[in-house]
């Protein structure tokens, strides 16, 4: 009886899902239309990039973001606009150089990286060594490391596989005695443009000062010491901490008809590196949020579930939002439908990823190719049931739906815990050749591929919150 039972029930789940995209394909046409005919959203997008600028946890610029995104989706219609409290780390960069003195005399192009310590005042003057990875540092021993600068000169390989060299290798290199560190950039780029991001310190090792470095500038440096030339760098960097600063997570609904306790949570972050503007990293997930979720109101859409509409703050230095909103729904956390966490840049829309799997929480699905890890096989109805939304937009070529990549920083505090996770993938052509730079501006964004982000944002946030079933998550 029990195995009838079964059969039964995924008998019924199949007849669902396919019955998804018949059920609401001239809703979600109708929201499509709405989308690529939309110019609100890159409107607000250009006052967020060009009127409030950089967005570092801690700046002025930040809390005033969070103010006039509170504002702007209570204009639009929302309800239960509130702010999460949130208290965020306040890395502050300070002025910064570095200078080539051996064997000429040249400034490098260089970004210090976010939440490094500082040099002295008169920085620090060291000889380099070079290594491409992790395995060249080791063999060089504390012998070889003890009283230098080393520079990680890897090969951009993809984000994922080359980040850890920027996260991890400044204690790495403490270990062995180093004295600063520099990075190639995370870039496939070479513009003689460097990239920022966060380090992370082992609290076992000394801090040292990190900064990273253009592509141009680590290839010669590494181009003289395969010659045996002698390298000297003088590095300064008045970078420090302050105190955590008061900052808050911003979020808007539009209530459930039915069940308005159910959520579907869709957002990304509201902060940014301190250069450029935050265009594609993240204002362009955030804007494109709104806009999905004012369309839907301006429509006069109720879906069955709540649509809750999040911008979390510091995710690019810390993930304190994530973890404030986490806090703040409590016992809530069964009651949300799905996550959908856009942090991948607004270039051409792909599809969407599902299920973070081993990477939950950890990794951004935007760009293709990023992930390959893939939910379990139990999830397989609910990867099925997904794809039958993606039949709504195949029209605008964003219809492919993957398993794994649906993680990010924001909404790992619940995914982890089971909660359904999805992010949008993009073309990913350019994105990393503006990330964390002072290039991320406005002018990335191009205007059609952001109006079909909305769209596809739009109708798998509506469908997710107004389908009779949930999809069952990773974790049953």
């Amino acid at each position: 009886m029990r195995r009838i039972l079964t059969i039964g029930l995924a008998a019924s789940a199949l007849v669902l899902a396919q019955n998804l995209a018949e059920t609401y394909r001239a809703t979600a046409n109708r929201l499509i239309d709405t989308a690529l005919s939309d110019n609100d959203g890159y409107a607000k997008l250009a006052y967020l990039c060009d009127r409030i600028g950089n967005r570092l946890s801690g700046s002025e610029s930040l809390e005033r973001a969070v103010k006039w995104a509170e504002g702007t989706m209570k204009a639009d219609g929302l309800s239960n606009v509130r702010l999460i409290p949130v208290k965020v780390p306040h890395w502050v960069r300070g002025s910064e150089s570095a200078r080539l003195v051996a064997p000429e005399n040249r400034a490098l192009h260089m970004l210090g990286l976010g939440m490094s310590v500082g040099t002295p005042a008169e920085g620090i003057t060291a000889d380099v060594v070079v290594v491409s990875d992790f395995n060249e540092l080791e063999r060089l021993g504390r012998d070889g490391v003890r009283g230098k600068m080393v520079l990680f000169n890897e090969v951009y390989r993809g984000y994922g596989q080359t980040v850890v060299y920027r996260s991890e290798g400044p204690s790495r290199a403490a270990a062995l005695g180093a004295v600063a560190v520099l990075v190639r950039s995370v870039t496939p780029l070479a513009m003689q443009i460097p990239h920022t991001g966060t380090l992370t310190y082992d609290v076992g090792q000394p801090k040292i000062p990190a900064a990273a470095v253009s592509i141009e500038d680590a290839m010669m440096l590494a181009r003289f010491y395969a010659s045996k030339i002698p390298v000297r760098v003088t590095l300064a960097m008045g970078a420090h901490m302050e105190p955590d600063a008061a900052s808050f997570d911003v979020i808007g609904e539009i209530p459930g008809r039915e069940r308005p306790e159910e959520v579907v949570v869709m957002g990304g972050h509201l902060d940014s590196w301190d250069v450029g503007r935050g265009a594609q990293d993240d204002g362009g997930g955030i804007m494109a949020s709104l806009e999905a979720v004012a369309i839907i109101k301006k429509l006069g859409l109720r879906p069955r579930r709540t649509i809750r509409l999040a911008f979390w703050v510091n995710e690019e230095n810390g993930g304190r939002g994530g973890e404030a909103y986490r806090a703040w729904i409590g016992d809530g956390l069964k009651n949300h439908v799905a996550a959908i966490e856009m942090d991948g840049g607004a270039e051409r829309p792909l599809g969407f990823g599902y299920g973070g799997g081993e990477d939950a929480g950890g990794a951004r699905a935007g760009p293709r190719g990023q992930s390959s890890t893939r939910p379990p096989p139990t999830d397989q109805a609910s990867l099925d049931r997904l794809r039958q939304i993606g039949k709504l937009l195949d029209r605008i070529g964003a219809g492919e739906i993957t398993p794994g990549g649906g993680g990010g920083t924001d909404i790992g505090p619940i995914t982890r815990e089971g909660v359904p996770s999805l992010a949008p993938r993009t073309t990913g052509e350019h994105y990393f050749d503006w990330h964390h730079t002072e290039a991320d501006t406005l002018d990335k964004v191009n205007l059609e591929d952001f109006r079909k982000n909305i769209a596809a944002l739009v109708v798998m946030s509506y469908v997710l919150a107004d389908m009779p079933g949930r999809i069952a998550g990773e974790k049953q």
